[in-house]
C-alpha cells in the first residue's frame, strides 16, 4: 500500500527514462510523484530555503538524485552544492550529495580510487604536452579522457604507431586547450567487454555485461549492448571496496578483466538502472525505492 505520509522527490531530468522511471517507483509506493529539474533550484538565503517552481525542497521527507544535468560539468558541483543546503535542513538525501561530488570530476575519482589501491590502468594526469607524449609512446595507445564526461563522450584514442611527433602535439594541445588538463589513460586490450557491477547500500546486487559494438568503446551510444556477467570473485571484491570509498546508496562500478588483472575504470557517480534491467531482468529503480521509502520509516 502507498505510504501517502511520505513526500520524496526526484532531482532529474523531465522526460528522460532513468528519471521517470525512478519517480513511477516512487509514486506506487507513496502515492505522490515530483521530478524537478536541478536547472530550477533557487536558493533563498533570506529565509533559509530551497524551492523549485513553488515546491519547498527543505519540507520535503526526502530527495533522490539522479541526474543534476543532462551533461558533466562544473555546474554539476554547484548545483550540489545547492543539495547540501537542502540536506542541512534536515532533509534526507539519497545519495548525499559531497559525496557524489567526489564522482562528478574524473580527477577526484581517480585519486580516490588509487588512494585506496584499486587498480586501474596507467593513467597520467598533467599539462605538459611533450611529457604526455612520452607516456603515450610508452603506453603504446592511450585514451585522452575529459576531467568531466561519462559513457564515453569528449574521449580520443591516439596510436603513437599511427601518429608522429607532429600530430601528437597537435592533438594534446587542442584537447588541452578545451580542457586544461591532459588525462591520459592507457589504451588496454579487453575482450570485447566490460561491466557494470551494482551496488545498492554497498551490497553487491549482479553485474552486467556491455558488450563492445561498432566503435572502440562499449558504451551504447556506439552500438554497445547489455548482457548477463560473471565477474569473478577477485573483481566482485575490487569493486565492493571501490564503491566503499565513497558511501553512495546506489552506484555502479564500472570494472574489466584483462590480461594483467581486474580493473576498475570508474565509480558512478548516480548509477544507471537500464544495464541492470536489460542485462540482468533486475529492476533497480524499484529497489533504489523501496531502500529510500525503507529508510524514511525506520524510527
Amino acid at each position: 500500500m502507498p505510504n501517502p505520509e511520505l513526500k520524496i522527490a526526484v532531482i532529474g531530468l523531465p522526460g528522460k527514462w532513468s528519471s521517470e522511471t525512478l519517480a513511477d517507483a516512487l509514486a506506487e509506493r507513496t502515492g505522490w510523484r515530483c521530478i524537478i529539474d536541478p536547472a530550477r533550484l533557487q536558493v533563498d538565503l533570506v529565509n533559509n530555503r530551497v524551492h523549485a517552481d513553488g515546491l519547498n525542497l527543505c519540507e520535503l521527507d526526502g530527495v533522490m538524485i539522479k541526474k543534476i544535468g543532462p551533461q558533466y560539468s562544473p555546474l554539476m558541483l554547484d548545483r550540489l552544492e545547492l543539495l547540501r543546503f537542502v540536506e542541512q535542513c534536515g532533509v534526507r538525501l539519497f545519495s548525499r550529495p559531497g559525496r557524489i561530488m567526489r564522482l562528478v570530476d574524473r580527477l577526484a575519482g581517480t585519486l580516490v580510487l588509487r588512494q585506496g589501491d584499486i587498480p586501474m590502468p596507467p593513467t597520467i594526469i598533467t599539462e605538459q604536452i611533450e611529457e604526455a607524449i612520452e607516456y603515450i609512446h610508452q603506453f603504446g595507445q592511450a585514451i585522452l579522457k575529459p576531467l568531466y564526461s561519462t559513457k564515453a563522450k569528449g574521449m580520443v584514442v591516439l596510436n603513437a604507431r599511427k601518429l608522429n611527433h607532429k600530430q601528437l602535439k597537435s592533438r594534446l594541445a587542442a584537447f588541452k586547450a578545451q580542457h586544461g588538463l591532459l588525462y591520459i589513460q592507457q589504451k588496454l586490450e579487453l575482450p570485447g567487454q566490460d561491466m557494470g557491477l551494482v551496488f545498492l547500500n554497498g551490497a553487491y546486487m549482479g553485474a552486467y555485461a556491455r558488450i563492445k559494438g561498432n566503435k572502440w568503446h562499449t558504451a551504447t551510444s556506439g552500438g554497445g549492448k547489455y548482457a548477463p556477467a560473471q565477474p569473478t570473485a577477485e573483481t566482485i571484491a575490487i569493486a565492493q571496496r571501490a564503491q566503499a570509498l565513497f558511501g553512495l546508496d546506489y552506484t555502479t562500478v564500472d570494472m574489466a578483466e584483462t590480461e594483467m588483472g581486474p580493473v576498475c575504470f570508474e565509480v558512478s557517480a548516480f548509477g544507471g538502472f537500464r544495464g541492470a534491467l536489460e542485462g540482468l531482468n533486475l529492476n533497480m529503480a524499484h529497489k533504489f525505492a523501496d531502500f529510500a521509502v525503507q529508510c524514511l520509516q525506520s524510527p
